[in-house]
């Protein structure tokens, strides 16, 4: 009986203690969310109306959001080997070495995004140091245009992005158990082998993730896409910008807002389903 009544009484406590979260989350993250839903579904005469979606989904609109869309799968796949290439070689430092590495990665993400993007358009231009150094080579070509397109922007939103996929893969590979490694290769696995069939698929949830959260950050990122592609490489963050500063579209804005919400929740939904397809075939491999 006293069991049961202190934990009753823990549970009372537990109660009182997430209210204020609960109100927390639902002021600041739920209400604005249904604003914004509400307001996408509003016609000019103030009724209920898909006008705004269907808009969103068609025309240059449509072109924008594909444009966005390859934009953050560019990023996502350029972050993971450029990440993966750095997080394994931090994983097999010294500890010593790989946290300075770490702190290497790491730092320059405190920098202002503002300032890092000027950064690279100084490094990128015409006269920058990457086109100086490729003409300097007598490379094919160079100068190359690597701003105000497409190019620009990967390379922009990659290296702000970089910072997290190496912070998950490492994380990952540091818990890489080595034996199983030395086992493999002591049945005469060649390197080949080994990384493919016992390294890659313990890190392989790693990789979504980091995939994922690279895709999802860069599918609503404003300030690199905007510097670095100009008028010509438009995203959605900064079509929403436009509608909102200049064209007073505060409709079409929030319909964008949404879809962007709802592609951040499939995604999110996919990494799920993957997760619970790994756990079950785990499973079914242990009970047999």
């Amino acid at each position: 009986m006293k069991t049961s009544a202190k934990r009753g009484h823990r549970s009372r406590i537990a109660l009182v203690n997430a209210v204020p979260v609960t109100v927390f989350l639902l002021v600041l993250f739920v209400y604005p969310i249904i604003g914004v839903l509400s307001l996408s579904l509003e016609g000019d005469s103030g009724g209920f109306t898909f006008h705004w979606y269907i808009d969103a989904l068609s025309g240059v609109n449509l072109s924008v959001l594909l444009s966005t869309l390859k934009i953050s799968a560019e990023t996502a796949v350029l972050s993971l080997l450029v990440g993966f290439v750095l997080a394994h070689a931090i994983a097999r430092m010294r500890p010593v070495f790989a946290a300075l590495a770490m702190l290497i990665v790491v730092v320059p993400h405190f920098i202002s995004a503002l300032v890092r993007t000027y950064g690279w358009i100084i490094m990128l231009g015409e006269h920058g140091l990457i086109n100086t150094l490729l003409t300097s080579a007598h490379v094919p070509g160079a100068p190359f245009s690597l701003l105000y397109n497409e190019t620009g922007v990967v390379i922009g939103t990659t290296s702000v992005m970089l910072p997290y996929t190496v912070l998950v893969l490492q994380g990952v590979m540091r818990g890489v158990d080595g034996r199983l490694l030395a086992a493999a290769a002591g049945f005469g696995a060649s390197r080949l082998t080994i990384f493919r069939r016992v390294y890659l698929p313990l890190v392989a949830p790693g990789i979504g993730t980091a995939g994922l959260l690279s895709f999802i950050l860069c599918l609503g990122y404003y300030i690199t896409p905007a510097l670095m592609g100009g008028d010509k490489q438009t995203v959605v963050a900064a079509l929403i910008d436009q509608q909102v500063m200049k064209q007073d579209q505060w409709n079409s804005a929030a319909a964008f807002g949404v879809i962007l919400l709802l592609l951040t929740f499939a995604g999110l939904g996919v990494l799920g389903l993957a997760r619970l397809r790994r756990k079950r075939t785990h499973q079914r491999r242990s009970s047999s």
